[in-house]
């Protein structure tokens, strides 16, 4: 969602994710990755949907999988809790994805890297 509104209801709904992850989620699987990071939310100009890009950072693999997995079954339980605390007439229908972005930049810098070398 575009404008100031959208952007103000992507932030507050991006806090109070991040508050249910990190806590009732968490509480409840305590094997979760320590470190997860809700990265951006896109809310639909008609409030009816919201992308919840989620970062998940850890060295075991399998874990990071899991976690990641673990937050989007709790999809419905997160947007239950929002619905109690966010004073908005609906609360959308959340679309957890995963946040890449981290992976391509560093791909991007390998490659960079290695450009560098070639130069030299």
């Amino acid at each position: 969602m575009k404008g100031l509104r959208g952007e103000r209801l992507g932030g507050e709904f991006q806090k109070e994710i991040y508050a249910v992850i990190n806590g009732r989620i968490r509480f409840d699987n305590p094997d979760m990755s320590p470190v997860i990071s809700v990265t951006e939310v896109d809310v639909a100009p008609d409030l009816k949907s919201a992308k919840v890009f989620i970062s998940v950072f850890d060295t075991n693999k399998r874990r990071e999988e899991n976690t990641f997995e673990i937050i989007k079954e709790n999809a419905g339980l997160i947007r239950r809790e929002l619905s109690k605390v966010m004073r908005v007439r609906t609360v959308p229908e959340l679309r957890i994805k995963k946040d890449e972005s981290m992976q391509y930049g560093e791909k991007i810098d390998k490659i960079l890297l290695g450009l560098e070398k070639d130069e030299k």
